[in-house]
């Protein structure tokens, strides 16, 4: 079965969330969207667990869907069975190795609620997770991996977005310069890596450390309108057995949907209150000091990368998956129109292709330029063309800012 899949998202009880996040808000965003598998998020958090149990129904295959009775009215409306959950959650480990602290975070899979309920009930002699959705726990990622693997074989634990300087496993501010020197001896039980949205495949492929992992992509989305930001393309049995083997070996992930890696928040090394972006070769040059402030620059991934890199840029890897680079409809419409993406405007140009068109997805992938022009013309055709043929203009984000993709030249 072919399908799209977002596997690394939060609920209302992370910090810094929407409180939109709820099992049914998730379900329509994740139709409307044309996504059919998405994380639960959050299982470390109790509350939210119990909402699960109450609003989710076991498939018996170790995935979940939403109960019949919390379906939103809205949602009946797009075809198909509904979104499948599941169940999955982000943990923060900040602690000392080898002199230096590290600050990883970490996604886990698992195949039941009742896992849920098993891991963290052993995560909570650990640290506190009631405040937080996303707890920072004082826990070595190598002691979680092996955690849940005694609690639950059939676990799968990713290094979530491993580029980002500040929480990431290869992260230039607080990571590891190696997968194996993080997990140790458990490094093998690690089978694949998110990439975030400041790097693609492409980026990845130039380390022939990471070949033997597969490259997986997901939104990281802090309200159900981002899912789908990043996502995987797959092709397997609709069963928490078929998405195993998917990212444990490859079978049946056909791809990802990526950022253009440059409209990420850490592409280029910079400073955001000094306004200062800077490519790695422009760093160098300066020796990492901000020129405005005279503080060291926050090394941005592109620049992390090229440290870690011993192939050349533009490597094609022979047995790399494929991927789209997309944006998200709503940010092409409001560049296509001039106004903001909340504009009522832009909002109700997006509500009105959805209705004509079909899903998000498919609108940005499939959909022939005749029939977006016919339902909302001319530009936001072009606009929607120039992002699947990659003709765009990236701005590098930088230090927490994110970047832009300019549909159209100044003409």
């Amino acid at each position: 079965m072919k399908m799209i899949a977002d596997l690394h998202i939060h609920s209302r009880f992370s910090m810094a969330t929407s409180k939109e996040g709820m099992p049914e808000n998730l379900d329509f965003w994740a139709r409307k969207k044309g996504i059919s598998l998405i994380g639960t998020g959050d299982f470390t958090h109790p509350v939210w667990r119990e909402e699960l149990k109450e609003r989710l129904v076991s498939e018996g295959n170790g995935l979940y869907r939403l109960r019949d009775a919390y379906v939103k009215e809205e949602s009946r409306k797009f075809p198909g069975e509904g979104t499948r959950f599941v169940v999955s959650g982000e943990i923060s480990s900040i602690y000392k190795k080898n002199g230096k602290t590290r600050k990883v975070h970490n996604v886990i899979l698992l195949p039941s609620l009742e896992a849920a309920d098993a891991m963290a009930q052993r995560l909570e002699k650990i640290g506190n997770i009631h405040s937080d959705g996303r707890p920072i726990l004082g826990l070595d990622s190598h002691d979680l991996l092996e955690m849940m693997l005694d609690v639950c074989p059939e676990g799968i634990l990713i290094p979530a977005h491993i580029w980002t300087p500040h929480f990431s496993v290869l992260g230039a501010k607080s990571g590891f310069d190696s997968v194996e020197e993080c997990f140790e001896e458990l490094a093998p039980y690690i089978y694949a890596l998110e990439t975030g949205l400041s790097s693609d495949p492409a980026m990845n492929w130039r380390i022939s450390k990471l070949d033997r992992y597969q490259l997986v992509s997901n939104s990281d989305a802090h309200s159900p309108s981002k899912l789908g930001r990043e996502a995987n393309l797959l092709d397997i049995d609709c069963s928490y057995e078929g998405l195993y083997r998917a990212i444990q070996t490859g079978e049946g992930l056909e791809g990802t949907v990526e950022f253009f890696p440059e409209e990420g928040k850490y592409h280029f090394d910079g400073h955001r209150k000094c306004g200062v972006s800077l490519s790695p070769v422009e760093a160098e040059r300066l020796g990492g000091i901000c020129p405005v402030c005279g503080k060291k620059l926050t090394m941005g991934v592109d620049h992390r990368v090229e440290q870690l890199a011993d192939r050349a840029e533009g490597f094609v890897k022979k047995d790399g998956k494929k991927y789209e680079s997309l944006v998200p409809l709503p940010e092409v419409i409001s560049a296509c129109m001039g106004y903001s993406t909340a504009s009522k405007k832009v909002q109700g140009c997006f509500e009105q292709m959805i209705q004509t068109l079909g899903t998000e997805f498919d609108i940005l992938r499939n959909v022939p330029s005749e029939d977006i022009k016919s339902c909302a013309g001319e530009r936001i055709a072009e606009g929607i063309e120039n992002v699947r043929t990659g003709n765009v203009k990236r701005i590098p984000g930088y230090d927490g800012e994110y970047g832009k993709i300019e549909l159209f030249d100044e003409n």
